[in-house]
């Protein structure tokens, strides 16, 4: 089970808030827990550490981060 704070890779393609195309792959940082870990509200952030997306992820979306996992980057299309 995922916890707050924990980071992850998503392994299905989301949607922020901001209508931000997360794509499988993308690692993000749980930032709240909805009750009966239905959903979770995760931080997505570039290298540099600007926040990029906030999104509701469901945990069907997510997989924790293992030791095998390496970063690489992909550039995110400017939001108006």
């Amino acid at each position: 089970m995922l916890k707050e704070h924990q980071q992850f890779i998503l392994t299905a393609p989301a949607i922020g808030d901001e209508k931000e195309e997360l794509k499988p792959g993308d690692v993000g940082t749980i930032i709240h827990i909805h009750p009966n870990h239905e959903a979770f509200v995760a931080e997505f952030s570039s290298l540099d550490g600007e926040t990029v997306a906030i999104a509701t992820i469901l945990p069907s979306q997510a997989r924790p981060v293992t030791h095998s996992d390496f970063t690489h980057a992909r550039t995110m299309p400017a939001t108006a």
